[in-house]
């Protein structure tokens, strides 16, 4: 056995995302309803059109819309309001920092990362954030990757995340943010993901949701990397790959 002094730990940390429109792929929005289905947009009112065309442009007509805005419930949502709402749903999904270097890894130190993205969604039931790869690998190896919530063990063999703000191992990290505010943006951490100090990670989770249409939340997220000495050297990368897709 050799000694883990004389290994070399580098870990490249590359943050990828997919995006997916509906459980099945593409949407549509639909301006009508029967038993069978449901109307995504439609116009209740004294006097107004949905498209008013002309052979160059388009525009949406009212002669006076009595209430605008969203309204809820926990199972159902509406926005009101002819002139303020876009009728084609949409998923909007962007990481802002995709290339982390670690460094070198010793068995003495716990290695920290973070890194961030945002979604968003329209005339969705909500969204979905998956993890779609393994844990860092190097030469068919697979860090191991923690399968429940778990803190950091120095000399362990560990790989995790979270999306919240820690103390520990050090402090980094943030909870999710909502833009402009809760009224607006709904996104949430998953169970697993949302507690300080604890990691995990399990491909196919879902590490973050929203129960319905959702303005931007931003996330954060933390990861932790542990060696031990028989951790087997060499340049260890994670591709990791997060597949958003909103619901219906």
């Amino acid at each position: 056995m050799w000694s883990a002094k004389y290994k070399k730990f580098k870990n490249l940390l590359l943050l990828g995302l997919l995006i997916a429109l509906g459980a099945t792929g593409g949407v549509t929005a639909l301006q009508a309803s029967s038993t069978t289905y449901g109307v995504d947009e439609t116009f209740f009112g004294n006097g107004g059109e949905l498209n008013a065309c002309s052979t160059t442009y388009c525009t949406k007509q009212t002669a006076g819309d009595l209430g605008v805005g969203n309204t809820k419930s926990t199972t159902y949502q509406a926005q009101a309001g002819s002139l303020i709402t876009d009728r084609t749903p949409y998923l909007e999904f962007v990481v802002n920092n995709t290339n982390v270097n670690l460094g070198t890894l010793t068995t003495t130190t716990t290695a920290t990362a973070t890194a961030s993205f945002y979604v968003k969604t329209y005339l969705a039931g909500g969204y979905v954030v998956i993890n779609s790869s393994p844990g860092p690998q190097n030469n068919g190896y697979t860090m191991h990757g923690l399968t429940s919530a778990t803190g950091s063990s120095i000399g362990n063999e560990q790989f995790g995340i979270n999306l919240v703000a820690n103390t520990s191992p050090t402090t980094f990290g943030a909870g999710p943010a909502q833009a402009p505010d809760s009224t607006f943006s709904f996104g949430q951490v998953s169970a697993g993901y949302n507690t300080p100090n604890l990691f995990k990670y399990v491909n196919g989770d879902t590490v973050a949701f929203s129960n319905s249409s959702s303005g931007e939340t931003d996330y954060t997220v933390s990861y932790i990397y542990n060696i031990s000495n028989i951790t087997p050297g060499g340049t260890y990368i994670l591709q990791h790959n997060l597949v958003a897709t909103s619901t219906f």
